[in-house]
């Protein structure tokens, strides 16, 4: 799925993410053995003043074309398409007090399906025919008490605000502590075409209370977003991902997924994330064989019409396999009539323990909604939930 252009990006300050694609083999298929990419910590500010930012910073920025003078109160004044921050040591995401009030959250524009044929993968690797679309459901509310783990990511882009959605994952360093967040890998970086986004935010249980847009507009913060605004203060996705990636025709998607660090924008409470919402789901990188697989169910706030981009859906299915480039890991594939907005959301199938765990989270769809599909994670997707663990190891 492909993230969208906003209505207006009033502060593009320094952050980042993207757009996506699809593809892969024959089922239970590792993948490369690439190392993960790993990204540079973020320095942080506040509402009563520029952000500081250390010189060092200062000059890994100016080596790159960024212009320190048009830095004013924390946000750039415009953003060249050629100042993509690309590489993995170049990742910055200073915190922007304010920044997503819930107007801005709301006119984010969301991710478009790529064009991707209905019938891709057709011979290629191990295919399952095309799944029968599945009408996805509204999540019931408040979502605090049946998705607790979802959300939605906000962030900038040169085309402006957009969002995708996420799920709050266990820290295996930090057991019942986590600051970990799943999503898509083009929720964070552009791929081969671009870099990291801008302003990477999570807001777990976004409009909890599932109310309609109308009601959204003007509504203070606590109503959209009541669990706090979590920045991302470290970001991972796939050397395969960045190298790869784009907005149609499958490149990267095998790959597509990322894991986030975040961290209380005001500060919070002391809280974790995990704490603060209750709960954070196993993430499983050894998940059945599809066929042995009886449903997954993919969480995600879906925004291109019918949706507005406002709700929580879901989709339960048995899954397929869709592989569209022979050498790259199959994929998992379910019907699915969300759109746009979806990306990154995760895919719940019980794991190995007997227990929920997240095994996937949607990447593509087709140009018409109908099925969506997701990577099946394996080394590499363990090697950057891993990294991201350990560097926060204290």
């Amino acid at each position: 799925m492909r993230p969208n252009r906003p209505v207006t990006a009033a502060l593009c300050a320094a952050a980042l993410a993207l757009t996506a694609a699809a593809c892969g083999p024959g089922d239970g298929e590792a993948g490369g053995d690439a190392k993960p990419t790993v990204a540079a910590p973020l320095p942080s500010g506040g509402a009563d003043g520029p952000i500081k930012i250390p010189q060092e910073l200062k000059d890994k920025l100016k080596e790159h074309g960024f212009d320190m003078e048009k830095w004013k109160g924390g946000a750039w004044k415009n953003w060249n398409k050629q100042d993509w921050l690309r590489e993995a040591g170049d990742y910055v995401n200073p915190i922007i007090d304010g920044l997503w009030d819930p107007d801005r959250m709301r006119d984010a524009e969301q991710p478009q399906p790529p064009a991707v044929d209905p019938d891709a993968g057709k011979d290629q690797g191990v295919t399952d025919p095309t799944p029968a679309p599945v009408t996805a459901k509204a999540a019931a509310s408040p979502y605090h008490s049946t998705v607790p783990a979802s959300g939605k990511v906000f962030f900038d882009g040169p085309e402006g605000s957009m969002v995708c959605s996420a799920t709050v994952v266990k820290d295996p360093a930090h057991p019942g502590k986590s600051n970990m967040v799943w999503t898509a890998g083009h929720c964070v970086h552009a791929g081969k075409a671009g870099g990291w986004y801008r302003n990477i935010a999570f807001v777990p249980s976004y409009n909890n209370a599932g109310r309609p847009a109308a009601e959204l507009k003007g509504a203070p913060r606590e109503q959209v977003a009541p669990y706090g605004v979590w920045w991302s203060d470290w970001a991972q996705t796939s050397d395969q991902w960045i190298a790869t990636g784009g907005p149609t025709g499958g490149a990267g998607a095998p790959y597509d997924f990322a894991v986030l660090h975040v961290t209380p924008e005001k500060g919070g409470n002391g809280k974790s994330l995990e704490e603060t919402v209750g709960t954070a789901l196993p993430v499983e990188f050894n998940a059945p064989a599809v066929p042995k697989i009886t449903g997954m169910t993919a969480t995600g706030y879906p925004a291109a019409a019918p949706f507005d981009g406002q709700k929580a859906f879901q989709c339960t299915d048995k899954p397929g396999r869709l592989a569209l480039h022979q050498g790259d890991p199959v994929m998992y594939r379910i019907g699915c009539t969300m759109t746009g907005g979806s990306s990154g959301g995760g895919w719940v199938a019980t794991g190995a323990d007997g227990k929920p765990a997240l095994v996937s989270n949607t990447s593509i769809g087709p140009a018409k909604a109908g099925w969506l599909a997701g990577p099946k994670l394996g080394p590499e997707a363990k090697g950057i939930y891993d990294a991201v663990s350990a560097k926060f190891k204290r």
